[in-house]
């Protein structure tokens, strides 16, 4: 299952804004899944802004096929820096390993910090390094841990001005420069107080070249629908939890973080072909320039089915080739005339929040419910 997907930046410039970033001390941890990887960024952006801390950029963790660990991707190969800058201190975790750790936080003063005791080898610990990605992400920048820190019981909400003021007392810089955090500061998925944070995520220089070049060479010409499509044995499997997790991974986008939008349905999680097809004809005879349909899928992308269903040799179904790419599928959907995504995926979220900063139109897969009518065309 391809859930690597986006992480963040570009473009390195100064570290930090501030001349004197030790002052205010630092924020690392270790991010998980790239969906996953998203919403929580978006939180811990925030969180690291209201405690008044420089955010150490974690590096992307990928799975890639056939390799036993995960693959650590420096954050500016997706995520412009830049941007990030211009709302919060930031640094990579590659400047800040080579320039600042080795004063700031020496090899004898590195705590791990958990909410409470994780299960692991070692007993009354947060086993920070214990599995994957946890042990491959701290070993790519050879980072051990001397103890654990629990910090039971706060939390991380940005907008708490009671508990900010907890952790600012209770883990002074002067004494704690980092808050090396076993798992991200964060909420899944994302707050809906932090969802504005995805204007600070733009895409690195080169992700946005090589997504621009392909729409130039192969949509040119006319409109594009972008569509999402989560369909692989994985997703099945997921989908079946549908009725006892209304608010399934990213279902709040839909149904409202409190289910005041209405329930969360199958069709809503795992849509039948009949349904995509009926969706997408409804778009493309409201919208009339679309001459090309843009799929991004976790397993079958319905090519052919889809080919065949709309039976509109005038538009051009297609997907990135000469194989999947996570990242560029997620900056060619965030550029496409109309998109329609998956109410559940954190990667369908990721492409709606982005668009909806730039004020481009999209919907979900059987959101909301439509009133069935005879007359419709099939």
């Amino acid at each position: 299952m391809i859930t690597v997907i986006l992480m963040v930046l570009l473009t390195t410039t100064s570290p930090v804004k501030s001349s004197n970033p030790e002052k205010k001390g630092y924020i690392a941890y270790c991010p998980c899944r790239f969906g996953n990887q998203a919403d929580h960024f978006l939180g811990v952006l925030a969180f690291s802004k209201a405690v008044n801390r420089t955010l150490i950029l974690p590096p992307w963790i990928e799975y890639r096929y056939g390799e036993p660990r995960s693959i650590q991707v420096p954050f500016d190969t997706y995520f412009n820096v830049d941007k990030l800058l211009e709302f919060a201190n930031v640094i990579t975790m590659e400047d800040f390993m080579r320039e600042i750790a080795p004063t700031v936080w020496p090899i004898e003063k590195r705590v791990s910090f958990c909410y409470t005791q994780r299960t692991g080898e070692i007993q009354n610990s947060c086993n920070a390094k214990s599995g994957n990605p946890f042990g491959p992400f701290w070993d790519t920048y050879n980072i051990d841990f001397n103890r654990s820190e629990f910090y039971a019981p706060l939390n991380y909400d940005a907008q708490n001005e009671k508990i900010l003021e907890q952790w600012k007392i209770r883990y002074p810089v002067d004494k704690w420069p980092v808050l090396a955090f076993t798992g991200a500061p964060a909420s899944f998925p994302v707050q809906k107080e932090n969802v504005d944070m995805q204007k600070y995520l733009k895409w690195s220089n080169d992700i946005e070249h090589r997504s621009k070049l392909f729409i130039k060479k192969n949509m040119s010409g006319g409109g594009f629908l972008g569509i999402h499509l989560r369909n692989g044995q994985d997703w099945v499997k997921a989908c079946q939890h549908v009725k006892d997790s209304p608010m399934l991974f990213a279902a709040p986008q839909c149904v409202g973080y409190r289910n005041e939008r209405g329930p969360l349905t199958m069709s809503m999680c795992l849509p039948k072909p009949s349904e995509i097809l009926k969706q997408i004809k409804r778009v493309i005879k409201k919208l009339s320039d679309i001459k090309y349909i843009f799929v991004a899928s976790d397993s079958n992308h319905m090519i052919e089915e889809l080919n065949a269903g709309l039976r509109r040799p005038e538009i051009k179904i297609l997907k990135f080739q000469p194989s999947s790419n996570p990242h560029l599928d997620l900056a060619i959907l965030g550029q496409a005339n109309y998109f329609i995504g998956n109410c559940v995926s954190s990667y369908s979220a990721f492409v709606k929040r982005e668009r909806d900063m730039k004020g481009l139109p999209s919907e979900f897969w059987s959101f909301p419910q439509r009133k069935k009518n005879k007359h419709e065309e099939l």
